[in-house]
């Protein structure tokens, strides 16, 4: 057996790695929580269900879609509110409204949510309300998912499809 035979086998049953440089390094990940390092949602983007309703209520039908499509923790909840939120607005404010969002900082991304959430509730099991079929809140969400193409064009559905995030 020659000196290299003999120093690979030898080698290979040591156990030469048993030190665990990860726990040495102050810096590591592994020495504090990562989860604490996110802030927690703030803003307009982080409206419960409450804010969302009283926004509704106020006539401010672009500040309660901007809120119910915000992150939220909780997605069936969310997507139950964004449902509720595109429910409540009438069909003759629906273009206007989206062209407001689309053309205000940041409305392709909004417009891109909706989107997602237009597609998860058109997947989602329907919850009905007393006298509400599920075929009236599916045409809800197909004129909105219209009207959302029909504002920020084709690339928002090819964007949406594409994404690997899921609302």
């Amino acid at each position: 057996m020659s000196i290299i035979q003999s120093h690979t086998s030898a080698s290979l049953t040591d156990h030469w790695r048993t030190i665990d440089i990860d726990a040495l390094d102050p810096e590591s990940s592994r020495n504090f929580p990562i989860t604490t390092l996110a802030a927690p949602p703030s803003g307009p983007r982080a409206l419960d269900a409450q804010s969302v309703r009283g926004l509704l209520r106020g006539g401010d039908a672009e500040g309660a879609l901007r809120g119910a499509v915000g992150s939220g923790v909780d997605k069936d909840a969310q997507l139950q509110i964004v449902i509720e939120v595109l429910q409540s607005i009438k069909a003759a404010d629906m273009t206007p409204l989206l062209r407001s969002v689309y053309a205000s900082e940041g409305g392709s991304d909004v417009l891109d949510s909706l989107m997602k959430y237009l597609y998860a509730g058109m997947a989602a099991p329907t919850q009905q309300r007393q006298g509400e079929s599920s075929g009236a809140a599916m045409s809800v969400l197909l004129s909105w998912h219209e009207k959302v193409v029909e504002v920020a064009g084709l690339g928002c559905v090819g964007r949406v499809m594409t994404d690997r995030r899921t609302t």
